[in-house]
């Protein structure tokens, strides 16, 4: 059993939870993740580590409330036990030095990307982190991300907060700001690594995207994270979960999300978790 050491909201529908897993984090890396079973009538759920303390042997995790798994882990708090932490799984995410790099985190991937850009830091690189949200109430850890970014921009869709835009506002500051990338890494939803790719892929550098939104069970043995990467079959969960987003398959990895909305519906509205 591993013990929860603190579950708390961050912003709607976004939660840390910090976890006692000191053989986890003993040989964690950035861009790995873990799997998170809460217990009985819970999923095993595979989540990015946003954070870790390997004298405390804490595991930081910022998940997002949206399935029956995850809504039963939102309801747990300090001092429960989950039945599995499993990991670190997948290939960590190359933190070299590579100049410029452009760190894109939005929703829970503001959490995941931290541990990538205090590494490219820790590596020499000049870090120029962005935040996009919906919303100024939906940005977090800004202060931590600070602590190792050389700039910070904010992107908020209504204006409340920094730019007003998308992603896609992203390449317009960036010009205007006179900076060119080496390197692009985006953490979040598809939807934002899928626009990181389109409007940064001009800039002829790599545009780092991870796929574990894809994922479901984590080893490499249910097959569901297939994927196609430069005209190759990989599954996500163990030639990744970070690839080269020029070279991923779109069309399909799209198609492949859609495949279990109607289980995930039915599940959530007959769980008897409410707030969803």
């Amino acid at each position: 059993m591993f013990k929860i050491v603190e579950r708390s909201p961050l912003v709607p529908n976004l939660h840390l939870l910090v976890v006692e897993a000191p053989e986890v984090v003993e040989s964690i890396q950035p861009g790995q993740f873990v799997i998170i079973h809460a217990g009985e009538g819970s999923e095993r759920i595979p989540l990015s580590a946003a954070d870790w303390d390997r004298e405390k042997g804490t595991l930081s995790i910022v998940f997002m409330e949206v399935g029956t798994s995850t809504s039963k882990l939102a309801q747990m708090k300090a001092g429960d036990e989950l039945n599995t932490v499993v990991g670190p799984l997948g290939i960590p995410i190359d933190t070299m030095k590579y100049g410029t790099v452009v760190c894109i985190g939005g929703c829970f991937g503001m959490g995941s990307i931290f541990p990538v850009v205090r590494a490219l830091k820790e590596s020499g690189n000049e870090i120029i982190t962005m935040l996009e949200g919906r919303s100024e109430n939906l940005l977090y850890w800004e202060d931590k991300l600070a602590v190792f970014s050389d700039k910070i921009i904010r992107l908020t869709r209504d204006g409340s907060c920094g730019y007003k835009g998308h992603i896609k506002k992203g390449t317009e500051i960036l010009h205007e700001m006179n900076i060119k990338p080496d390197r692009v890494i985006a953490n979040g939803c598809t939807t934002l690594s899928y626009l990181a790719v389109k409007e940064y892929e001009h800039y002829n550098v790599p545009v780092i995207v991870t796929l574990n939104t894809i994922m479901i069970d984590g080893t490499g043995m249910c097959g569901v994270c297939r994927c196609t990467v430069d005209g190759e079959m990989k599954f996500a969960c163990v030639d990744g979960p970070s690839f080269d987003g020029r070279f991923v398959d779109w069309e399909e990895l799209a198609a492949r999300r859609k495949q279990y909305i109607s289980e995930e519906a039915f599940l959530v509205h007959h769980s008897g978790c409410g707030g969803i």
